[in-house]
């Protein structure tokens, strides 16, 4: 169950404040950063998504984000509770795309789909308390599990367990290594 909006706002802040050691207090978190604006637009634009008649209200506010963000949050996708979207710029996450609670997205991240015109699930499920680093590209329904790491720049195509540490291109799972 969603958390009520005023307990989800604190949330945020205390997930950015855990997360970024350049935060220094929740005014410059509610007025400076831009990760947090795309999710809290995103929530408001989730909520019409699923509302009859609101759909395109949903895409016109979410591609408003977009151009004030950086952020392309679809408002299809369902997204957690204290997610944290740091630096923004260049993030992009696709309709059918589903994010865990306590996820940290860096920039320049997608959660990209791999089939055109189809209504299936297209784009990644990823657990909850997962890092995702600058410029990782998720493609596809894959799923991620909960407690992993993902390295800057990796592309990873398919399904990866709990406690994962994906680097590479193709992303392999470094944890299986050690």
């Amino acid at each position: 169950m969603p958390a009520h909006p005023l307990r989800a706002l604190r949330e945020d802040i205390a997930a950015v404040k855990r997360r970024d050691p350049a935060a220094r207090n929740a005014a410059e978190i509610v007025l400076a950063y831009s990760g947090m604006h795309a999710i809290w637009a995103y929530r408001l634009a989730h909520r019409w998504w699923r509302s009859p008649g609101l759909k395109l209200p949903a895409r016109l506010l979410s591609q408003l984000a977009r151009s004030v963000t950086g952020v392309e949050i679809h408002p299809g996708a369902v997204i957690g509770r204290r997610v944290v979207i740091d630096h923004g710029m260049a993030v992009v996450i696709g309709e059918t795309a589903v994010v865990g609670d306590d996820v940290l997205i860096y920039h320049g991240v997608t959660l990209g789909g791999n089939k055109r015109g189809s209504n299936d699930k297209r784009h990644p499920t990823i657990g909850s308390d997962v890092v995702i680093g600058a410029g990782a590209k998720l493609i596809g329904d894959i799923s991620i599990g909960s407690h992993s790491q993902i390295g800057a720049n990796a592309v990873v195509t398919h399904d990866f367990p709990e406690h994962s540490v994906l680097t590479g291109v193709p992303a392999i799972n470094r944890s299986e290594r050690v």
